[in-house]
């Protein structure tokens, strides 16, 4: 009978669509579940280690130093400021939890890319502070604006910070941890390292390289005891982020103004817990959470929850992604549309 068949067709319907609901639901459930428990997996003592962050004067990066100190370990800032330099070791001092416990500074300009001073550098820096356990690559800058406005040697310069300075740094420790079979190394990616914005092609291009790099050091150390985490951290109330937006493009501020802006201490507490956690990746916030699932790819897995997560939601956050790139779209044609405007002789 027709009616039968019709009220078959849309019980079935309402059971499939319900059970990807439940599934959907379950697996977000999940995902709450195993963050809290990686959070109280990465609560331990970081005693007697020593742990080097670049770009630690400021920012992220001193939040990271606080982390860090407050675990227990020893630790390296560094930074090409001395005088910056010596202002936050008094202040990572302060949260010491241990009376042996030493924060050393070391000068570096990291943009300079030549390696022979990076490599005699961090030598230097083990031989004060003993073997690198933890190695935080958070130096680096942004330069915004469109393709044709930024200058060839801004461009440069961003690779050369963003990108290069992490991988001679990097280099310049690998061994060493290979040898004793022990070692992390973080690298401080973007947002943008995951999804190219409008006024940030040059500075995407240099976050969206590390990814590639990670991946690939990781496939060559993880039989050797060494772990790899990338981070992506979303917009950050910084003194870095602050010179950002001066030159920032209407358009971008629109843009990025969908992920909203965090603290660097939230920032700095997720990424150090993510990486005791053992994760590959690390993010901050809904959006950044729901980008890293869209653009997985062949990053490392995890956990199976991980895996089925990725599976379940990555059609539900295709949805979405397309009508954030739909708003976008219309931030950027709106912006043109108020440009020409205003060149219109009145």
């Amino acid at each position: 009978m027709p009616w039968y068949s019709e009220f078959m067709d849309s019980t079935v319907s309402m059971l499939f669509y319900g059970s990807m609901l439940m599934l959907t639901l379950c697996c977000i459930v999940a995902i709450i579940i195993e963050r809290y428990r990686y959070k109280k997996m990465s609560v331990f003592d970081l005693k007697n280690k020593h742990v080097v962050i670049t770009g630690g004067s400021s920012g992220i990066g001193k939040c990271l130093a606080v982390e860090a100190i407050q675990r227990g370990a020893n630790v390296t800032i560094i930074a090409r400021d001395e005088q910056k330099l010596n202002n936050t070791k008094r202040d990572i001092i302060q949260h010491c939890i241990y009376s042996t416990q030493r924060v050393f500074t070391a000068s570096l300009d990291l943009s300079t890319n030549n390696y022979e001073e990076i490599e005699k550098a961090m030598h230097s820096i083990e031989q004060e502070g003993g073997p690198i356990f933890m190695l935080f690559n958070c130096a680096g800058m942004a330069i915004c604006g469109k393709l044709e406005d930024i200058s060839p040697s801004d461009i440069r310069k961003l690779h050369d910070l963003n990108c290069l300075g992490s991988i001679m740094t990097t280099r310049a420790v690998i061994e060493g941890m290979k040898s004793r079979g022990e070692g992390h190394i973080i690298f401080v990616s973007s947002q943008s390292g995951l999804i190219g914005i409008y006024g940030l092609t040059a500075y995407s291009a240099s976050k969206f390289a590390l990814r590639g790099f990670a991946e690939a050091l990781q496939m060559e150390v993880q039989t050797y005891g060494i772990k790899i985490t990338i981070a992506y951290p979303p917009d950050t109330d910084t003194p870095g982020f602050a010179v950002e937006n001066q030159g920032k493009p209407k358009e971008t501020k629109l843009i990025c103004q969908a992920a909203g802006l965090f603290q660097p201490e939230v920032v700095a507490g997720q990424m150090f817990r993510d990486a005791l956690a053992g994760m590959f990746a690390s993010t901050v916030g809904a959006d950044g959470f729901m980008v890293l699932t869209l653009t997985t790819g062949m990053s490392p897995c995890r956990t199976v929850l991980q895996l089925m997560s990725e599976l379940f939601l990555m059609s539900a956050f295709r949805v979405v992604a397309v009508c954030y790139l739909f708003t976008f779209k219309k931030i950027i044609e709106n912006c043109m549309v108020a440009k020409n405007k205003s060149k219109k002789p009145q």
